[in-house]
């Protein structure tokens, strides 16, 4: 879903089935990966080249087998891929002057292309559905692989934790819910919306911006801040007092563009007092006490007592968000926690500590390693699933050859002579020519 860059001359440069490849669709492909700072290797020209090959040989299998997404799917992915060039190009706005087009009509533009890419994607996932792999052949694979070239295996560590978090007083959360309400009588009297945000804000990001969001998607915000957000109608109207885990948000509405809406607001956190921070860490204390003493184990306190719902139900074990595993290497720990880590050895009970959670609450924890690993050269008795995970990619890769072997020989190609001296990955392309 990038621009194609303007050429004055364009020609069709393959025909794959009854798919055809453009001489812009490489150029087109080779400017976002320059644009981007990729470096493919290689004549990147004929890299490109060859995997648009691929993929429009998957696409005219995929038309043959009768291979289907539903609308529903193509429009989810449509807003999902929408959602995000708004925000890496920072706004509706600069992506919409980008396009030169506006959102519908980007929509429009791109929705086949987004069908096509699916089912690629769908035809891809049967071709390599099934496949296997058995210890022996994990061995066997291992066994090929030349010293020198075995992985190297980041530090390793698994983590559960026992996490407590200060409760505020009802009459605290009262005083800073009136906090906010003065701040909107303000505004309503006059006052400057943007100049208060930047005042009082404690949303760091958007403060700096007087409050301002940008353009949102409903789902992209807390389900109570969208549908405080999503009612206003009028510019400048103001939203009451709304909360969520985050706080308490003034908001303000700016303007709107089809299924989006630009907004500004105002947050104000809760301060949690000193006496509810020093029970929460004596609470901690106590419990870590009782682990060592051996009157409980920190599997059964954690689901006894932690009140993290992520990991409370499994015994108190952290699960790494960007893999799904237990395992974290040093560097995907928040940094407090990582430096608790690096102190603690396998099976010690740490102290309490003080962190910071996803939504910007403080919390008290305690945690214990359950296991540690340095760095090392992989082996088959301490990385057997990485192995493993190697020895499938490969033998799908192979599937993946023999696929495309087989479907050289049976679709109608045509590739252009320009293409001809490209050193190909996978041989067979050049059965014909213009």
């Amino acid at each position: 879903m990038q621009a194609q860059e303007p050429v004055s001359i364009d020609k069709v440069i393959a025909v794959i089935g009854k798919n055809i490849i453009l001489e812009s669709d490489v150029r087109s492909q080779e400017a976002q990966y320059k644009a981007r700072g990729i470096n493919l290797g290689g004549d990147m020209r004929c890299t490109i080249f060859e995997e648009l090959l691929f993929q429009s040989l998957l696409l005219n299998q995929a038309k043959i087998d009768s291979l289907e997404v539903s609308e529903k799917q193509v429009e989810g992915e449509l807003n999902r891929r929408i959602s995000m060039f708004i925000k890496q190009m920072g706004g509706q706005d600069k992506m919409e002057a980008y396009f030169h087009k506006t959102v519908p009509e980007i929509k429009n533009d791109f929705r086949s292309i987004i069908r096509d890419q699916m089912l690629t994607q769908q035809m891809q996932g049967q071709i390599t559905s099934g496949i296997l792999i058995s210890p022996s052949n994990v061995r066997k694979f291992f066994r090929k692989i030349p010293k020198d070239s075995l992985p190297l295996v980041e530090s390793q560590v698994e983590i559960s934790q026992i996490v407590i978090v200060p409760k505020i007083k009802d009459e605290e959360r009262e005083y800073y819910r009136n906090k906010l309400k003065k701040l909107r009588k303000e505004i309503v009297d006059g006052a400057d919306f943007e100049t208060k945000a930047t005042i009082y804000s404690e949303d760091v990001a958007s403060a700096i911006k007087g409050g301002d969001l940008g353009f949102v998607a409903r789902n992209e915000l807390v389900p109570e801040f969208a549908e405080a957000g999503f009612s206003l109608r009028t510019k400048g109207e103001l939203s009451d007092i709304v909360e969520t885990d985050f706080g308490f948000h003034l908001i303000q509405f700016v303007e709107r563009k089809g299924e989006r809406v630009r907004l500004r607001h105002i947050l104000i956190i809760p301060k949690v007092q000193p006496e509810e921070k020093a029970r929460a860490k004596s609470k901690l204390d106590s419990i870590a006490k009782a682990i060592r003493a051996g009157d409980i184990t920190f599997e059964k306190a954690a689901r006894a007592f932690s009140e993290d719902e992520k990991s409370k139900y499994s015994g108190g074990v952290y699960v790494n968000p960007r893999t799904g595993t237990s395992s974290f290497e040093s560097s995907q720990i928040e940094p407090t926690t990582n430096y608790v880590v690096k102190n603690l050895k396998v099976a010690e009970i740490s102290s309490p500590f003080v962190t910071k959670n996803s939504k910007g609450k403080e919390e008290y924890k305690i945690i214990t390693v359950k296991s540690k690993t340095k760095a090392h050269i992989s082996s088959l008795n301490t990385d057997y699933q990485l192995i493993s995970d190697m020895a499938l990619e490969k033998k799908k890769e192979k599937e993946v050859s023999r696929w495309i072997k087989e479907k050289q020989a049976t679709t109608y190609m045509k590739i252009d002579k320009s293409y001809h001296s490209c050193k190909y990955k996978y041989k067979g392309w050049l059965s014909t020519e213009f």
